[in-house]
């Protein structure tokens, strides 16, 4: 099941924890990778490991001309995608009545409008292909919201907004657009928490653990498979029971 293989998958933000459990799972089960970030250092020690399927192009998705760079350079080398993985994604927190009008723009800029960027520039030959994958790393705040993430909740907010519509464009051409929302996912910011913080927020979550990249990872081979073929326009939540929708 899950199988993979002769596919092209396209990973955004492929340097975090959950970009590179993305990225090797994908490879696992036999696509051929492309992932991309701003930090090419660490962009080249998640692709090196995953062999030669896999291939490493940086890009900044805040910028027109990085991505219109980026393009021409990923069709030289796959062609258009099967599977889009929108996972690229920034924090700017602070509270509202605190918040700067450039803090909000950031975040949105990356975390909503670059989807729409790359997803535009792959959707054409997903269409005439009649099949394709579009999958975007959204969060339990996009649904739950959160103080001091104004910014970053409507950007996930937003994201899923903007799944749902794209998705009843597209059904009928054999392309599934869904969402993943993770909760608290284990990363070195909550590996910083203090003990007591740490055993605070574990209260908030049924299953009494933090999520690993591979939670996340391991339902987005699912959305990517041909087993999930009658599943779109969905938000799957991550999260170990901390909300529930």
């Amino acid at each position: 099941m899950f199988d993979l293989n002769g596919k092209v998958a396209l990973v955004t933000g492929a340097t975090g924890g959950i970009g590179s459990s993305i990225c090797r799972l994908l490879s696992e089960k036999g696509a051929t990778v492309v992932g991309t970030g701003t930090r090419e250092k660490e962009l080249d020690k998640v692709i090196v490991g995953l062999g030669s399927n896999a291939h490493a192009i940086s890009c900044d998705l805040r910028s027109n001309d990085s991505i219109q760079s980026f393009f021409q350079k990923l069709e030289a080398i796959v062609g258009v995608p099967d599977i889009l993985v929108n996972n690229a994604g920034i924090t700017r927190d602070n509270l509202f009545i605190r918040m700067k009008e450039e803090q909000f723009d950031e975040v949105l800029q990356l975390n909503l409008k670059s989807v729409f960027t790359v997803t535009k520039s792959i959707i054409k030959g997903m269409v005439k292909r009649k099949s394709g994958r579009i999958i975007s790393i959204s969060s339990v705040v996009g649904s739950s919201g959160n103080p001091g993430q104004v910014n970053y909740s409507a950007s996930k907010a937003g994201l899923e907004g903007f799944t749902k519509s794209l998705a009843l464009e597209v059904a009928s051409r054999g392309i599934t657009v869904n969402c993943i929302a993770p909760g608290l996912i284990k990363s070195p910011m909550t590996d910083a928490l203090s003990d007591e913080r740490k055993d605070n927020i574990l209260k908030t979550i049924p299953c009494g653990i933090f999520g690993a990249g591979d939670d996340v990872a391991a339902a987005l081979v699912f959305l990517a498979s041909d087993e999930a073929s009658y599943i779109t326009g969905q938000t799957i939540h991550v999260n170990g029971g901390m909300a529930m929708y």
